[in-house]
């Protein structure tokens, strides 16, 4: 679907791709972008790009349709996390109930490198069940709304790392490392030396891979949750450069 210089963009952001691309909207031209960044609220002090900025939900799909149409968006781009499945639902129905394009940026996820022990597993649930297999002390960063899934796993001791702390159900036992990105190689080597970890659990985000090197290095296993698939009618790019180019095509 090819997708023209249109001059309102909502951005469905909270990610470094959404914040990339709302900066570098903002500063094209002339003509010049209407950017709107959409954050879903999650975080009490999220990290804010340049140009209009909403916060929070819109009431699901009718919400979102008549954000839409109230705003007279022109282009709706989905820069998501790869995870985040309802929203990305709701663009894809609220972009056919318009007739508006939609633009999806993904990151590329992780490739498996010589040194690397992945097991893949297709949810939260699935990591939780292969746990005791695997060790005993599991570092977790899949985000503070997936502890949930490993609430009843206690045979095992978790670190989870998020930006802010996470409500229950938690696991037993459970220590919480409050902290927000990057992160580099050498300072993951040593969290995991330090707290004695023996597992990794992970989402297959794409993007830095400080965590994923360190497991290497020390050889411990990661279990690494697949991504599910973008929606299939949006055209979907993987990088920030190329949804600009999608954008600034025609001048």
């Amino acid at each position: 679907m090819p997708l023209l210089m249109d001059r309102s963009v909502l951005i469905l952001g909270g990610t470094a791709e959404g914040r990339t691309l709302a900066t570098a909207l903002a500063e094209s031209g002339p003509p010049a972008f209407r950017v709107i960044s959409s954050l879903a609220g999650r975080t009490r002090e999220p990290l804010r790009p340049p140009g209009e900025v909403r916060i929070g939900g819109f009431g699901g799909v009718d919400g979102l349709v008549h954000y839409l149409r109230a705003e007279r968006i022109d282009v709706l781009v989905d820069a998501t996390h790869p995870f985040a499945e309802r929203i990305s639902a709701h663009a894809a129905a609220a972009s056919a109930a318009t007739g508006l394009p939609l633009l999806v940026v993904r990151r590329p996820g992780w490739t498996e490198r010589p040194g690397d022990d992945w097991r893949r597993v297709p949810s939260l649930a699935a990591a939780a069940a292969l746990l005791p297999r695997l060790g005993r002390r599991v570092f977790l960063t899949t985000g503070r709304q997936g502890l949930a899934a490993f609430a009843g796993t206690d045979e095992c001791w978790f670190l989870a790392r998020s930006v802010e702390p996470p409500g229950p159900p938690l696991p037993r036992h459970l220590e919480v490392l409050l902290d927000r990105g990057p992160f580099t190689v050498d300072g993951e080597l040593r969290l995991l030396r330090d707290h004695r970890i023996d597992v990794l659990v992970s989402k297959d985000s794409g993007g830095a891979d400080g965590k994923l090197a360190a497991a290497r290095e020390r050889r411990i296993p990661v279990v690494l949750i697949d991504r599910p698939p973008p929606p299939p009618a949006a055209t979907t790019v993987d990088s920030v450069e190329a949804a600009l180019a999608r954008l600034t095509a025609v001048r």
